[in-house]
């Protein structure tokens, strides 16, 4: 495939995403992926900084799409109200995704990799603290607006884990609700 053909990036993502699952993401180069997507390394950096980058790109959006929903809900409702408002964002974000295998499939390559777990953790907890700060900003009390943010971020990471280890049968948002309001009830 020659380098003029469209989508690079979406090639690169593809191929590396192909190539972390078999033959696996330690062995995998940046040469190799940018073999399998018909592009010069020099256009891979030109997208991502490592190969690391390859499956969290989306990062910056994820974020941006929780904020803008914690930014969104009505004056007057509870904090976690407004940051599980944020996270069903975040769910409906994932589920959105054409490719409806690829959050299982990136799911598996960090799985497999404890340096990719680290990541995903920091990635997750970078979310929480950025909707504990947008909580503070719509008023909500420092502490409250923490606590809010992390219960409604540990909700979304176990309906996520759920509806990872699922057949694709569940709703990812109806998981997320329902955890909810397993912590609401927790209480």
């Amino acid at each position: 495939m020659g380098r003029w053909e469209p989508d690079a990036r979406g090639r690169l993502g593809r191929a590396a995403l192909e190539l972390y699952l078999d033959p696996g993401y330690e062995q995998t180069t940046v040469a190799d992926i940018a073999a399998r997507a018909g592009v010069t390394e020099r256009t891979f950096f030109r997208h991502f900084a490592d190969k690391r980058e390859v499956l969290f790109a989306g990062s910056a959006a994820f974020q941006e799409t929780v904020l803008d929903a914690i930014a969104a809900q009505p004056d007057g409702s509870t904090a976690f109200a407004v940051a599980a408002a944020g996270m069903d964002a975040a769910a409906a974000f994932i589920a959105g995704n054409p490719d409806p295998t690829f959050a299982r499939r990136r799911a598996a390559v960090i799985a497999a990799n404890a340096s990719l777990q680290e990541r995903e953790l920091l990635k997750l907890a970078t979310v929480a603290s950025a909707s504990a700060t947008a909580l503070t900003a719509r008023g909500f009390e420092p502490e409250e607006a923490g606590i809010a943010a992390e219960a409604a971020m540990a909700a979304f990471r176990l309906a996520f884990e759920r509806w990872i280890a699922s057949d694709g049968g569940l709703d990812l948002r109806e998981l997320l609700a329902e955890g909810v309001a397993r912590f609401r009830s927790l209480a």
